[in-house]
């Protein structure tokens, strides 16, 4: 299922590869390309993203929309 996201808007907005979000959230870079193209992925994928970015918690909204 194809879920609308800003995730690659807002990694490329601090100049940030694939890799190195992947890297940083301990998940691959292929979840990361999934999850960018509008694949679903679990909670604590996003929340390790969230986390990787700076984000807290609560501004899950800016960057997946469910």
């Amino acid at each position: 299922m194809r879920k609308k996201n800003t995730l690659k808007h807002v990694r490329e907005s601090f100049l940030m590869s694939k890799a190195e979000l992947a890297r940083k959230a301990g998940v691959s870079p292929i979840t990361i390309d999934r999850i960018e193209k509008g694949m679903d992925c679990r909670m604590e994928t996003k929340r390790k993203i969230l986390l990787a970015l700076g984000y807290s918690l609560s501004d899950k909204d800016k960057v997946f929309c469910d």
